[in-house]
């Protein structure tokens, strides 16, 4: 899970929001490229945005495949007065799953309030952990890499948001694991798996995957007293060009950022290498939620911003443990959350993607503690691409 960040602005991301405001949209009909004016106006009432026709003909022909969009929104909406920046919308989500009383647990799980945070937060000072508290973070992060590969190969259309977190949860508790992000802050749900324009925080729920989806699932584990966190955005069924670019250039901009890591890097230092390959490919950087501080805590400082000109705090030495996790978006950085107080979405609609490692400082670089070690540490997508071609 993504810490709050502090937002900022800077020349580049205004020119890339007002690339994002002027551009052309184009018809929804299959196999129609031309440029569209027309909406149609079932969507404009259920505040779907992006159906866009060339003309009426074309809307008329598409009919009957687009009108299924009505029926899938229409049938459940829990905040009928609130304006979705996107086509997603929500789905009934199910009771929150129990863990076995012999698992040891973080002390939020009873109340949602991480008290350890707060205190750890307000001194502001890194932790360097000992070669023992190192020792347990790599089996933690083993554990949460075994997790994420669980889930990953349940990733298909048909299959609910809910059906994967059952997987984790039950994953979890296999490996005597406590799911980190259970009651934390009275998350409903045992992982996060955020769908097309959510950014971060998505709830599980009984929304079924649709071809041509991308899906990011967000995994923590909490094993011996310590957490170990990772995500990755994957593709459901077959992707999209524009699907293909974002979530690549997400998986870039992380490993561009891991790529400096080594002691005496500040930390603010992280967020120019992200910003400026993110910029590069036409995409933003979400600026309101970071990377963090992990290790007996969930979420504790450093702060790691992924954008450029940032105010974080601090300088890497040997033995800190933190997460990058950088979230890109095709158009606009700005998000919204939605009435459930999780879900962080795109304010203008499109497409956003995250990938995320746990990362140690050594004496002479880094270590990836999260690292899939099956196929060279290829994340999932790249083994989706090869599998299309």
């Amino acid at each position: 899970m993504a810490a709050n960040g502090v937002v900022e602005e800077d020349s580049k991301t205004k020119e890339i929001e007002e690339k994002a405001e002027t551009e052309e949209q184009f018809c929804q009909t299959e196999g129609c490229d031309k440029p569209a004016a027309l909406q149609c106006p079932t969507c404009i009432k259920l505040s779907i945005a992006g159906s866009f026709f060339c003309s009426q003909d074309c809307f008329k022909g598409f009919w009957g495949t687009h009108k299924l969009v009505h029926k899938k929104t229409s049938f459940y909406n829990p905040w009928p007065s609130f304006k979705f920046t996107g086509p997603l919308r929500p789905a009934p989500v199910t009771p929150t799953r129990s863990v076995p009383s012999h698992i040891s647990r973080p002390d939020y799980t009873e109340d949602g309030v991480p008290r350890s945070e707060r205190l750890a937060k307000s001194s502001g000072q890194i932790k360097q952990l000992s070669p023992r508290e190192i020792k347990a973070m790599r089996k933690t992060g083993r554990l949460g890499r075994e997790v994420l590969d669980i889930a990953a190969k349940a990733i298909r259309p048909g299959v609910t948001t809910d059906e994967i977190d059952r997987i984790v949860h039950e994953a979890c508790i296999e490996r005597n694991c406590y799911p980190s992000p259970l009651n934390y802050c009275n998350f409903p749900k045992s992982c996060c798996t955020s769908v097309n324009e959510v950014i971060c925080h998505g709830i599980p729920d009984k929304r079924e995957l649709e071809n041509g989806d991308i899906c990011n699932v967000d995994i923590t584990v909490y094993y011996g007293g310590f957490h170990g966190d990772l995500n990755e955005t994957m593709f459901v069924g077959k992707p999209s060009e524009r699907a293909q670019k974002i979530v690549t250039a997400a998986y870039e901009c992380m490993m561009k950022g891991i790529g400096i890591v080594r002691p005496g890097t500040k930390y603010r230092d992280v967020g120019a290498e992200i910003q400026s390959h993110a910029h590069s490919k036409g995409f933003s950087v979400v600026r309101s939620y970071c990377g963090h501080g992990i290790n007996q805590l969930f979420h504790t400082v450093p702060n790691v911003p992924h954008y450029a000109k940032n105010k974080a705090v601090g300088v890497m030495k040997a033995g800190h443990t933190f997460t990058i996790e950088p979230m890109i978006s095709e158009g606009v950085w700005h998000d919204v959350t939605w009435p459930d107080n999780w879900t962080a979405v795109t304010s203008d609609g499109k497409l956003s993607a995250q990938f995320e490692h746990t990362l140690l400082v050594t004496e002479s670089g880094f270590e990836i503690l999260t690292l899939r070690e099956e196929g060279g540490g290829r994340p999932h997508y790249m083994d989706q691409l090869r599998a299309l071609v």
